[in-house]
């Protein structure tokens, strides 16, 4: 099998494949429904807190991320009886197991926690409406083709290397999703398939994640934690990060080829009112970019952006009110599922932090790494990052959770808190790019309405690939004292 994926390999099936009857059936019949995928992980969850025992760090404070006090873990004693079927307050000081009750009140619990995050979704759909309806992106991403001769040799490493800087310098990713339908429609019009947009956004997104060169929601959190200079080290993540990307180019570029019939070169020039909407568009996002980085806006700040680009768009589109407002909720309606997804991922968290079982996880990992080779420990330590991103897909929660207690007893192996950083980033980064509990994948992938299962087949050979490279990254930096 080759480790460079290419082809059509969307997860749905070609209109060639539909007359092959009980294959094609059988393949849609196991395509995994991101619902049904969320429900399960919850499912899953709350059967782990009644297998796993529980206990507690001692948090620094009251915040829900607070970083944990090293050696401060205590076992705490949890009642397995019928009485636990049913939602209760447990005493200070004991642990309860989660009833399979919260299979359905922790929903409403999750969306309640992500409402902020759920909102700015549903307005950024319905801002992405009021850029189609209006014509606009179809005559952007035409000029734009025409511009680059309609080669993807050119726009792939453009694309990717302006998409990924974003995400490895300045932690964006949420923005992306909405780039996606705009780079997927790109994409088709040169003759490319679905898959071929979409990995093109993600793969250059989760690469930027993954290196996290200087991505402050990664690394204002771990470093100071670990006790080393913020961003520092730059000089192995840099590299991390142009190899990986490059891979990813070259990954993108088989992806798809041959899967529709190029649209035909347009020369024209964008008629004023496109060109108007598009710049909109184009402010907007960098007025996102700089409130999130410079000014600490959040979710609620964001969505009235969204709101507010809207309006303009209208505006310039002429269009009527009512009928803004229509193409507007239109828009909204579209994303509806993508934001559901980002508070089931929120409610799979809700259930482990309720169970009191992930401090437990640490504390084992802790005593049977010790005394081990500096060369064992470190790929190890990436492991244990992996394994707790599919529980919490959250970056600033793990490392609130994990560093205190990793980084000095790797120290006593030989690995410094820097390398353990490195495997915590690398960890992170592997993981999120498949994992079935990050909400914020699966709306990616529901707004390209592209199945998981599509994605993992096409990701596997990639992520194999970038885990071994990992592995080789973090002996290196083992061998060079990083």
């Amino acid at each position: 099998m080759s480790l460079l994926p290419s082809g059509d390999t969307q997860g749905h099936p070609a209109p060639a494949e539909l007359s092959a009857g009980a294959s094609s059936h059988a393949r849609r019949r196991w395509s995994l429904d991101p619902l049904l995928m969320m429900l399960a992980a919850m499912a899953v969850a709350i059967a782990m807190t009644w297998a796993i025992p529980s206990g507690l760090y001692q948090r620094a404070s009251d915040k829900e991320n607070a970083p944990v006090v090293a050696g401060s873990y205590r076992p705490l004693p949890k009642p397995i009886s019928a009485a636990a079927l049913i939602p209760h307050e447990a005493p200070k000081g004991v642990a309860h197991p989660v009833s399979p009750l919260a299979l359905v009140t922790s929903i409403p619990q999750g969306l309640l926690k992500t409402a902020p995050i759920m909102i700015m979704v549903l307005m950024l759909g319905g801002m992405f409406g009021m850029l189609r309806t209006s014509g606009a992106l179809d005559a952007g991403i035409r000029r734009l083709l025409a511009i680059s001769g309609g080669r993807p040799v050119v726009l792939v490493p453009l694309l990717m290397l302006a998409l990924s800087a974003g995400s490895t310098f300045l932690g964006m990713v949420t923005e992306y999703l909405l780039l996606i339908p705009v780079i997927v429609t790109l994409g088709r019009d040169m003759g490319r398939s679905t898959m071929f947009g979409f990995a093109l956004v993600t793969l250059a997104a989760k690469v930027g994640y993954l290196a996290s060169v200087t991505n402050p929601f990664a690394l204002l959190i771990a470093q100071p934690i670990a006790g080393v200079p913020v961003f520092s080290g730059l000089w192995l993540r840099l590299s991390i990060w142009v190899l990986f990307l490059g891979i990813a180019m070259v990954v993108v570029l088989r992806t798809g080829r041959g899967a529709a019939t190029p649209a035909p070169l347009d020369a024209t020039r964008l008629a004023p009112r496109h060109l108007g909407i598009l710049l909109v568009a184009g402010v907007t996002l960098g007025t996102m970019i700089y409130g999130s980085v410079a000014l600490g806006w959040k979710e609620m700040e964001l969505a009235s952006v969204l709101i507010a680009a809207g309006a303009v768009m209208a505006a310039i589109a002429r269009m009527a009110p009512a009928r803004a407002v229509e193409v507007f909720v239109e828009g909204m309606h579209r994303m509806v599922l993508a934001a559901v997804l980002v508070g089931l991922g929120r409610s799979v968290d809700l259930i482990l932090r309720e169970g009191q079982i992930l401090d437990t996880i640490i504390e084992a990992v802790t005593l049977h790494i010790q005394g081990m080779s500096p060369f064992a420990v470190a790929p190890i330590l990436m492991g244990v990052e992996m394994l707790l991103t599919l529980l919490i897909p959250s970056t600033s929660a793990k490392a609130a959770l994990s560093i205190p207690i990793l980084v000095p007893i790797a120290a006593t192996c030989g690995v410094s808190a820097q390398t353990t950083v490195l495997a915590f980033l690398l960890g992170n980064g592997l993981v999120n790019m498949f994992a079935p509990t990050s909400g914020m994948l699966l709306a990616y992938l529901a707004t390209a309405q592209i199945s998981y299962s599509g994605w993992f087949r096409y990701l596997l050979p990639l992520f194999a690939l970038f885990t071994a490279l990992s592995v080789s990254a973090l002996l290196l930096a083992v061998a060079t004292g990083y």
